[in-house]
């Protein structure tokens, strides 16, 4: 009985270590991994939800004192699709899809850079380490890809509502945009820009890495399901939305064409509390709740996926 018992030990002891390995140490995504993958998310992501991202714009553009054109979400999707057919809700994708994809790319890519640096021992990345590694990643999408990117999107939106549309397109926009206010023209709220960013990312990743963290438990290697990464995703999306939607109405305003009425960030946000009340720093929070919720699911499954396929075809240690 004894025998059998020491033949069966070696026997599974192996495999019981094999299995463990992996457990010691996180595996760690090469940021050029993360460069690709987050390219491929943001892509497709903005194709599924630019329809509310549109909504979201029109809204928070939609100041009272003009008087108001739209009296809700159903409101504005009726008026226009009456107006520019379905179409109408695409308009300024352009923009939005050549943007996203370097957007996300930068995102993902500065965060494994940054989070490989800050892992401890084990490859374990706290929450903390993953709010600063998510405030670096934030910062770096602003000020290379997102301000320009929203300044033409707003700007392209806000034109659609003037009687005579100015822009017949992406190019000819930013053309439009260069010549008549210069490269700074498409650098406009970028203070308030940088802030949205650097606060959205820092409260996703510190999310997403606590529930990470308490998923794994001691096995910074477990497979997370696609629909648990989405369930997590959301839920970082929605606080990211309550904790920073009156940075994104302030980034909104400075983006618009009405921009030159404010002298500074600062100054916008005593107009929009002044002229408008408490409230007018929460306009468009349905729109974007329902959007952001989905586009973080959406990118991070996607983001996951992609790097899963990668880590086949595309070794590195």
């Amino acid at each position: 009985m004894s025998s059998k018992h020491t033949f069966v030990n070696p026997f599974h002891r192996p495999h019981c270590l094999a299995a463990a390995a992996p457990a010691g140490k996180a595996k760690l995504t090469h940021p050029g991994k993360a460069i690709l993958a987050g390219g491929i998310a943001g892509g497709i992501e903005i194709c599924i939800t630019f329809p509310t991202e549109y909504v979201k714009t029109q809204l928070q553009l939609d100041e009272k004192a003009n008087p108001p054109r739209y009296k809700g979400i159903v409101d504005c999707v009726k008026q226009t699709v009456d107006g520019h057919g379905v179409r109408g809700l695409y308009r300024g994708l352009s923009s939005l899809v050549y943007g996203s994809i370097p957007k996300a790319a930068v995102r993902f890519g500065v965060f494994e850079f940054l989070s490989n640096k800050m892992r401890d021992e084990s490859g374990k990345l706290n929450s903390t380490r993953g709010l600063l590694c998510g405030l670096g990643a934030g910062v770096a999408e602003a000020v290379v890809v997102v301000c320009p990117m929203e300044t033409v999107k707003v700007k392209f939106i806000h034109d659609q509502c003037s009687a005579k549309p100015m822009y017949r397109g992406f190019f000819h926009g930013v053309r439009e945009i260069i010549r008549t206010e210069g490269l700074r023209g498409t650098y406009q709220g970028l203070t308030a820009t940088v802030l949205k960013q650097g606060s959205n990312q820092a409260i996703r990743f510190y999310v997403m890495t606590s529930l990470r963290n308490w998923y794994k438990g001691d096995n910074p290697n477990k497979a997370i399901n696609p629909l648990v990464t989405g369930a997590f995703g959301a839920i970082a999306g929605a606080a990211s939305v309550f904790g920073n939607t009156p940075l994104d109405v302030i980034k909104t305003r400075m983006q618009g064409l009405e921009a030159q009425k404010y002298k500074s960030t600062v100054d916008c946000a005593i107009k929009i509390m002044k002229y408008e009340g408490p409230r007018a720093f929460y306009k468009g929070t349905v729109p974007r709740l329902g959007r952001v919720c989905m586009d973080v699911a959406i990118v991070f499954i996607i983001y996951e996926e992609v790097v899963k396929v990668l880590n086949k075809v595309w070794m590195t240690d």
